[in-house]
């Protein structure tokens, strides 16, 4: 019998992720059914929609029930399998579980697509959840065109560093923002956006009057709060808004929004739509095939925020919710 390290939801958090919401528990395994594989688990996916998966909020998938594991996008490898198709030694990614080992079914999860030269944590965190967020958030909803201006926040983020540079191909002016000095020397001078903004040193309104005197087409929004209203404010007739997240409301407790919104859509004609990622599941082939051409053609880079140690889970995700990571964050549950 197999013991397997596992965190489990304790108890809804009120505000901020508190260390004693989740806790760290060994359990037993069942022996493998008919039609299930063990998977032993690389890479996690720390993610800001844990905190909403947390919550017992209206939200796109059931909350996850107190007592239960905590929910994840997960890479690993298969160590034993009783499904047909899928044998040990294959890499799966989808969704699973705050866990060392996962028994799955195969619902949710497909062969991660591993590029030659490429690491498995960029290849992950780059395919699996955050690549095709990035493609479809931009290019379905977005609509880029050729010399328009695309302003992109949490731009050192997992998502937001592949929205600036598909915006880039695109042929788009691309401002981002970011919070520090060196998140937004990264994504000008080694992701190639035209500029970005230090949110936490820079009058945000004030910068983007600077460097978008003419407006603004599209904002690809992660983060919502005064930062969002700002970039509202500067939106151009028929802009375009890819609501992607709201992550500086995620720990509210009693979160409230900005008014007269309603009539500046109406003013300026703009298309605001809210997404998630799984609404495209059909279509992940083809963002698949596009990022992994762009990566192996040189003009995709992705930053990984890698973090050793399931027991540091916690610690971590925190740090989603205040700007600590740089990069996809993962937590490296076993070596790959």
């Amino acid at each position: 019998m197999m013991i397997r390290k596992v965190w489990k939801l304790a108890r809804r958090p009120v505000g901020d992720i508190a260390d004693s919401d989740l806790e760290l528990v060994n359990e037993a395994l069942p022996e493998l059914a008919d039609g299930q594989f063990l998977l032993a688990v690389i890479y996690m996916s720390l993610d800001p929609t844990n905190r909403i998966w947390m919550s017992d909020q209206e939200q796109y998938m059931p909350p996850v029930e107190l007592g239960a594991p905590m929910r994840a996008g997960v890479c690993g490898r298969v160590v034993a399998s009783r499904k047909s198709g899928v044998e040990p030694g294959q890499i799966m990614a989808g969704l699973g579980e705050w866990a060392d080992h996962i028994i799955s079914d195969g619902s949710f999860m497909s062969p991660l697509l591993q590029l030659p030269g490429v690491p498995l944590a960029a290849s992950y965190g780059t395919l699996a959840l955050v690549g095709p967020t990035a493609y479809f958030g931009l290019l379905d909803i977005g609509q880029p065109k050729p010399g328009e201006t695309l302003v992109v926040s949490a731009a050192a983020g997992g998502v937001g560093q592949i929205v600036g540079q598909i915006g880039k191909i695109k042929g788009c002016r691309v401002i981002g923002i970011a919070g520090g000095k060196a998140k937004c020397d990264y994504v000008v001078n080694e992701l190639g956006f035209d500029a970005c903004i230090d949110y936490k040193n820079e009058d945000v309104g004030a910068a983007l009057d600077r460097l978008a005197p003419g407006g603004i087409d599209i904002n690809f929004e992660q983060v919502g709060g005064p930062i969002m209203v700002e970039v509202m404010k500067r939106m151009k007739l028929f802009g375009r808004i890819s609501l992607c997240g709201m992550i500086s409301s995620y720990n509210d407790v009693t979160p409230t929004e900005p008014p007269g919104f309603w009539t500046m859509i109406l003013m300026r004609r703009l298309l605001i739509r809210g997404f998630i990622v799984t609404d495209f599941a059909p279509r992940f082939g083809e963002s698949g095939m596009a990022l992994a051409g762009w990566m192996l053609g040189g003009q995709l880079k992705t930053r990984q925020d890698i973090r050793p140690g399931l027991e540091n889970a916690v610690s971590a995700v925190k740090e989603l919710y205040t700007g600590g990571n740089f990069g996809k964050l993962l937590i490296e549950v076993s070596k790959p």
